[in-house]
């Protein structure tokens, strides 16, 4: 057992394991807003000197770098060595070498169907009641996260959430809203009249574009997604993206309609709506700055900054604000998003005090004072001021104030559904097709696979 009580000692310890150098921390040790007695209490508790920590990720390039960086603080709290293998074909090779008894200690897993497929198949080791107790009560709208960590039809809680991204995010330009005297709207009823209050003053709302070359169709996912959790119970959700509830069900229909109120208008979308399903969705918000303007809103995740021209500063030339809930509606603050859940996939101690780390408020505010990165954590006990940037800072915000979290459901569905007829269903509804006719096409393909 280790105690920490001062950096000297801190890296005296380092140098015993001989496992990373000072010059490998990216924050010299009890430097900065980070939470460090977090840090020393997990390094008190934990001593694995000796052992070899394996772990599977589909993180590559900055992404990489950036859990090398965090696990460098893990290696040497603990004097374990880790080696972190990232691949772009993480979800064919984990199937592989978990079939082959050559698992990883861990697998880092970007879509939760493929963790339960293993769980199913008692490839995943349960974290334990008191990890998932630990979620309930630590992660913002806790009872989402334990949610997606465990698996229907199997006792136990698999899957660690860690790395999210939002999606429920509308961007705008702050000089145009101020030059027009628009405020930002704090409900869906106040956004739909700000719609309409553009319009009348002979403006384009929104920049919409569902290209995206094979994958064409799947912004709409997204919107429709948003828009249900904005109309139903989250339980609806849930049954739908497991087919509990049918594509064509009213409820689903009318989220696909309600969809269709900011497409289907010539007046509320830039080029018309019969340009949305032809315009690449990485050129859609380039209308929110041009001049005059070509639209004044873009509903995207929080990765599209990547798209906006270059030199864009986020926070002064282009901002963002929540995608917001019905006022009229009991749903409170649903958010839509993504992220990585960790698993145990060959037990070991290191592996439970890998996950055990990242209960950490200081795992998490490592990989959030990254530059290069858009890491975002519903961990209400990290610091926010250590997020690198104030435009995160807000989006953790959203995180941190949701009531409900729900995954991306497209990627929750069977891929020939989520990643198929959802996408190219979209594509033609915005096309002319019907939202009745859009989902009876859709569930005839779920209920095919059947």
């Amino acid at each position: 057992m280790r105690k920490l009580t001062s950096t000297a000692v801190v890296v005296m310890m380092m140098a015993c394991h001989g496992v990373v150098a000072e010059t490998d921390f990216i924050v010299p040790l009890g430097e900065g807003e980070f939470n460090w007695e977090s840090y020393e209490a997990f390094a008190y508790a934990h001593d694995y000197e000796g052992q070899k920590l394996t772990i599977a990720s589909p993180w590559l390039g900055p992404d990489a770098a950036a859990a090398e960086a965090v696990l460098a603080y893990f290696e040497s709290a603990t004097g374990a060595l880790v080696i972190q293998n990232g691949s772009d074909s993480f979800e064919q090779q984990i199937v592989i070498d978990t079939e082959a008894g050559s698992a990883p200690n861990l697998a880092v897993f970007p879509q939760p169907g493929l963790a339960c497929d293993l769980a199913a198949r008692n490839l995943l080791a349960p974290l334990g009641d008191e990890t998932e107790q630990w979620m309930a009560d630590n992660y913002a709208a806790g009872s989402s996260w334990v949610s997606l960590g465990r698996c229907e039809g199997i006792e136990g809680f698999y899957s660690f959430s860690y790395n999210v991204n939002v999606k429920s995010l509308v961007w705008y330009v702050p000089e145009n809203f101020t030059d027009a005297g628009y405020d930002v709207p704090e409900s869906m009823e106040e956004l739909k009249a700000l719609t309409e209050q553009i319009v009348s003053d002979g403006g384009t709302p929104w920049c919409i574009g569902l290209g995206s070359g094979g994958a064409t169709g799947w912004p709409a996912t997204d919107w429709v997604e948003d828009l249900l959790l904005r109309t139903q119970p989250a339980d609806v959700y849930d049954q739908w993206v497991k087919n509990e509830i049918p594509f064509n069900d009213p409820r689903i229909v009318a989220a696909i309609e309600e969809f269709g109120t900011f497409i289907l208008n010539d007046d509320t979308v830039a080029g018309g709506a019969r340009a949305v399903a032809s315009t690449d969705f990485r050129d859609s918000p380039k209308g929110l700055f041009t001049n005059p303007p070509q639209c004044y809103m873009h509903r995207q995740a929080s990765f599209i900054p990547a798209f906006f021209p270059e030199n864009t500063v986020v926070g002064e030339d282009a901002d963002f604000f929540y995608f917001p809930a019905y006022a009229e509606k009991s749903f409170g603050n649903p958010v839509l998003g993504a992220g990585t859940l960790v698993s145990i996939t060959k037990d070991s101690d290191a592996a439970r005090g890998f996950i055990e780390f990242l209960k950490t408020p200081f795992a998490h505010e490592i990989w959030m004072s990254i530059e290069t990165q858009g890491f975002l954590t519903p961990h209400k006990g990290v610091n926010p001021n250590t997020y690198h940037s104030e435009t995160l800072r807000k989006q953790g915000d959203v995180l941190t104030n949701a009531t409900t979290f729900r995954f991306d459901g497209s990627d929750l569905m069977p891929g020939a559904v989520g990643a198929g007829t959802f996408w190219s269903g979209m594509v033609d509804y915005a096309s002319g097709k019907s939202a009745s006719e859009v989902a009876a096409d859709i569930q005839r393909s779920w209920a095919a696979m059947k």
